[in-house]
């Protein structure tokens, strides 16, 4: 990520927004769901849930890939908890994020070191935790639960 990251946003009709993230780099349309817009794509809430998810998949891999490791294939669910704040406005209280490895954890080597350091490398989630709860929970690919 380059230190000044920006995107642009453009409102195309209703509530559809193109967002621009730069030349090299395809444009997305957003939309908030009905009734307000037409769901032609993702919401704000959908982006800040895949950033979140995003980020912290690539920094499992990041820290598996430091002590040479494959997590073979690697999933993120991540899942909004939204409530109403004391002014009975809608927010996201908290979010749960699933990662799933395709390897059983005896086939990783390190990976109680990993799963003690991978959080702390993600920009997004510790930014994004200042303010909402961020619940992370690591599956192997056996399905055991490894973290959470």
């Amino acid at each position: 990520m380059s230190e000044n990251a920006s995107v642009t946003i453009t409102r195309q009709s209703g509530y559809q927004f193109l967002v621009d993230f730069g030349a090299a780099i395809p444009q997305l349309l957003a939309d908030e769901p009905a009734p307000l817009g037409l769901g032609a794509g993702p919401a704000p809430d959908h982006m800040l849930l895949a950033a979140v998810a995003n980020c912290l998949s690539a920094s499992l891999l990041f820290s598996l890939q430091k002590f040479k490791q494959d997590p073979g294939a690697l999933k993120a669910t991540a899942t909004a908890e939204v409530g109403r704040n004391e002014n009975k406005r809608l927010r996201i209280m908290g979010i749960n994020v699933k990662l799933e490895l395709g390897q059983a954890a005896a086939d990783i080597e390190h990976l109680d070191r990993v799963l003690a350091q991978f959080e702390e490398f993600c920009t997004v989630s510790m930014s994004v935790r200042q303010g909402i709860a961020i619940n992370v929970q690591v599956q192997d690919g056996t399905g055991a639960l490894l973290k959470g």
